[in-house]
């Protein structure tokens, strides 16, 4: 060196460190942006934020674009910039700062001659350190220093020098560190005076657009989806999709390299190999391999994995390393998925046979742990089906196959076995994929099945005879076979005392389901009371998405329990709460019977909302399992026949009457109520003896049958007959509005005819008070032309205008429309939910409290306010209400 001293000035720079060795200057230099670099405005701007912080730090994974995005931040400052990347020899402190102070000089920032340069190579002078920081300080420019690559210095001094520079260098100085690690510094100091910049990893990965731009850039254009699939794989490495860029441009079929992409065989592989493999030890690189086969990993299960101790310090330091090892909380891990891809691939080459056996471990250490479903994934994956079925029927998980957050993704998982597997867990697995997609044919003989292996072998495994009787119970109410039912209740509750009390508490859903299906199947039997109580106890169970599906189920049940005894307000109630259950956890049309829209559509034919009540079965249609269980397909055919009939087509109705329902038994209402459509649809066709003759056999079968008797003798013209059928009732039956509107609508036309009007108009007044608070306009329109001149008196038109009566006026009819007083600012009427909404925000109630209180969503509240505010022509909630009033809505 020039100066052996540090004190003695120093006119220029010698080119040498203190060993001797020539200066490197490719590492002051910026790095050259490639062709098809894609600047990335979002970042530039966050890193403009380096010039008011000392310290910035750039820290992600190997490829994450880190340099480059620096780079080319830092070619369009007007401030200099100081480059410098870092070398694994630059852990001594002399050759450190000789270097640094070098790569001031080379970027044309004049180093005072005071400041010296390092003599020694283990050592710096720390009167060179202040005077650097001094003569920093005292300018009236700030100097950005760049120091790429400083995850290879690991020394603890030069961390502390460095800090001390910069620290006094005051604005003269902003320091920029790119890194794979964190760096040595005090972070926590910068970070709590708001004194540092940070760009993570995260925020280094390429979002959807810039890597379609990125992509466009290498030639490679591809649609949204195709874009958005490779940023799920890479996770918006930029590595990665730069590399699959380039490799897809040296194929015929791009688009088919990309959706077929393997990285275990590709430059992606051979660049995290080199870059992130290879640099550790070789137990780590051993350790990866082996926990390549886990989505998630922890200190305990790796070290189950790799029979070590030494887990937990070693994730955690590859984790600052930015080697492609994410912390996800909590003491877990996980790779990156193309991390992970390319070392199973290598896995794979290296110890053949070894991944089954790893998986099968993993397997049975998750299962101890209570993780369940990964640990199906890996039994799967393992090919031991053996262990994977009796795990889920063990475990008493077998429910989850019909409702739990993985009720697909188990399907699709068992979808693999090996028919090769036998037993009483694999058969009793396939029975429930097999009915939970309502697939008797193939369901029932696994299950008879696993039945007939378990009363030969004499096993005692509670929980696989308590799955047999859950699928029992299924079997029976997609039959339609009520005793069938009882029976497998009744060898449920006989079996709960032989299961562990652990697997019951953590599995609610599997006695949920058995009391739904015992419900449903009650419910056919027409065993109302009984079914309510099987059902109202699933309805009110707590719990989470696990008894989602059962409650969704029990309440659709109850709401038709509600409706089929003429109770249209509280079905609707139940089916609405059974929909907020659907909508809350987001359960798939085709997992649950479906029962709720169709009472929804029951309860708007009951209002003459007729438009909505197609669109509700239509969607049912649209999202119906293959085969339905007997409530149900009852409920649509009885339902659809009831819209026809109401939209004037008689003989679609009376064809919907006769269609029949399989089933091992019949069900006395299904019948009942096949009676009334066939007779109302014989009225509407003008053959009141077809009428009577198709209802008298249910006659005496309940008030809704006696009605419609009654009906049809009426028009039969047997008045003293109807009134009879009538005054016959039992008083200990008392149905709903729906039936009772209807019954005081026969008696008042009887009084009609035999010329009583005042009974008559009296009746009729009655029948416009109960129905008005359910909107229960269909029984008005089915009662005939008589009804009309009644409603012109004025009493009566004052209880029907604003719900039932079109305008006031001399041709004013029985059309369900809305009296206004503004036509012109009317589109159309309001539906019955949007009329419950409106009520509600009569009263001051909030969005939040409008859906509780309707046990819908935010979000669907919000749909109804905005279509209530265009029907009203009205854009705030106030002016709703307002107009409401005058329109004599509320």
């Amino acid at each position: 060196m020039a100066a052996t001293t540090e004190t003695d000035a120093e006119p220029a720079s010698t080119g040498v460190d203190p060993t001797g060795d020539p200066l490197l200057r490719t590492r002051f230099a910026l790095p050259q942006r490639p062709t098809g670099f894609l600047r990335r405005p979002r970042l530039a701007a966050h890193l403009d934020q380096a010039l008011m912080t000392p310290l910035t730090m750039v820290n992600g994974p190997a490829g994450a674009g880190k340099t480059l995005l620096v780079a080319d931040w830092a070619a369009g400052l007007r401030e200099p910039v100081v480059w410098l990347t870092a070398d694994p020899a630059d852990q001594a402190p002399g050759i450190f700062w000789a270097y640094l102070l070098e790569a001031l000089r080379a970027a044309g920032v004049p180093v005072a001659g005071e400041v010296g340069c390092p003599a020694q190579a283990g050592r710096v002078d720390r009167r060179t350190l202040t005077r650097l920081a001094a003569d920093l300080e005292s300018r009236d420019h700030t100097t950005v220093v760049v120091l790429d690559e400083f995850d290879r210095v690991t020394s603890p001094e030069i961390a502390e020098q460095l800090q001390f520079v910069l620290h006094h260098a005051g604005h003269g100085m902003r320091l920029v560190l790119v890194t794979r690690t964190e760096p040595l510094l005090p972070l926590h100091r910068y970070r709590a005076s708001g004194e540092m910049t940070e760009i993570r990893d995260a925020e280094l990965a390429f979002t959807d657009e810039e890597a379609g731009e990125l992509l466009a850039r290498h030639g490679l254009h591809l649609n949204h989806s195709a874009v958005r699939a490779l940023v799920d794989r890479t996770q918006g490495w930029a590595a990665g999709l730069r590399l699959c860029a380039l490799a897809a441009r040296q194929v015929a079929d791009p688009h088919l390299y990309v959706k077929q992409f393997e990285a275990g065989h590709s430059a992606v592989a051979d660049f995290l190999l080199a870059e992130v493999l290879d640099r550790q030890p070789p137990g780590t690189q051993d350790l990866l391999l082996r926990i390549s086969v886990l989505d998630r990993c922890c200190p305990d299960l790796v070290n189950a994995l790799t029979l070590r101790t030494d887990a937990e310090p070693i994730l955690a330091a590859l984790h600052r390393e930015n080697a492609f090892v994410q912390y996800l909380g909590h003491s877990w891990y996980g790779l990156h998925p193309l991390f992970a891809e390319i070392l199973r691939a290598h896995l794979r080459e290296r110890f053949p046979g070894l991944e089954p056996e790893l998986r099968g471990r993993a397997a049975r250490w998750l299962r101890r742990s209570g993780a369940l479903h990964e640990a199906l994934v890996q039994g799967a994956a393992a090919d031991d089906w053996e262990f994977t079925a009796g795990a889920v029927v063990d475990d008493l998980a077998i429910g989850q196959l019909f409702t739990g957050l993985h009720s697909e993704d188990l399907s699709a998982l068992f979808a693999r076995m090996s028919p090769e597997t036998t037993g009483p867990a694999p058969d009793l697995v396939r029975a429930a994929r097999e009915l939970a997609h309502h697939d008797l044919d193939h369901g029932l003989p696994h299950l008879h099945r696993a039945e007939r292996d378990l009363a030969a072998n004499g096993s005692d495994r509670a929980p696989v005879r308590l799955g047999c009787a859950l699928l029992e119970a299924l079997a029976a109410r997609m039959t339609g076979s009520p005793d069938r039912a009882e029976r497998a209740a009744d060898d449920a509750r006989a079996l709960r005392q032989d299961v562990p009390a652990h697997l019951l508490d953590d599995h609610p859903e599997v006695t949920a389901l058995l009391l739904t299906h015992l419900g449903s199947a009650r419910l056919w039997a027409g065993r109302f009371d009984d079914a309510r109580d099987a059902l109202s106890a699933v309805a009110g169970h707590p719990g989470g998405a696990a008894m989602a599906l059962p409650r969704w189920e029990a309440l659709g049940h109850l709401a038709l329990i509600d409706y089929l005894n003429g109770r249209p307000g509280p079905a609707e109630h139940k089916a609405l709460a059974a929909a907020g259950q659907a909508e809350r956890y987001s359960l798939p049309r085709r997992s649950g019977s479906g029962i709720a829209p169709l009472v929804l559509a029951a309860v708007l034919i009951d209002r003459d909302e007729l438009d909505d009540a197609q669109a509700l079965l239509d969607a049912a249609a649209v999202s119906r399992p293959l085969a339905d269980d007997p409530v149900v397909e009852a409920g649509r055919t009885l339902t659809r026949g009831r819209l026809l009939l109401a939209r004037g087509d008689a003989r679609g109705a009376l064809a919907a009457a006769g269609a029949s329902v399989p089933a091992a038994v019949s069900s006395p209402w299904a019948e009942d109520h096949a009676a009334l459509l066939a007779s109302a649809a014989h009225r509407a066709r003008g053959h009141p003896e077809s009428a009577r003759a198709v209802v008298e056999r249910v006659a005496h079968h309940g008030t809704a049958c006696a009605v419609e008797a009654a009906r049809a003798r009426l028009a039969a013209g047997h008045v003293e007959e109807a009134i009879d059928m009538l005054d016959s009732l039992p008083e200990d039956d008392r149905p709903g509005p729906a039936v009772t509107v209807r019954a005081t609508l026969v008696r008042a036309q009887a009084a009609h005819e035999k010329g009583d009007s005042v009974t008559a108009r009296r009746l009729v007044a009655r029948a416009l008070r109960d129905g008005r608070r359910g909107q229960l306009r269909r029984p008005f329109l089915e009662a005939g032309p008589w009804l009309r001149p009644l409603l012109s008196t004025v009493r009566l038109r004052e209880l029907a205008d604003g719900w039932l009566l079109s305008r006031p006026g001399p041709h004013h009819g029985l059309r369900p429309t809305v009296p206004d007083r503004h036509p012109a600012l009317v589109v159309e009427e309001l539906s019955a939910r949007e009329g419950d909404v409106l009520r509600l925000l009569a009263e001051m109630r909030s969005t939040e409290e409008i859906a509780a209180d309707l046990h819908v969503s935010v979000n669907t509240v919000k749909t109804h306010l905005k279509s209530i505010y265009r029907k009203l022509a009205v854009s705030r909630r106030s002016d709703a209400v307002r107009r409401a009033r005058e329109r004599r809505l509320l």
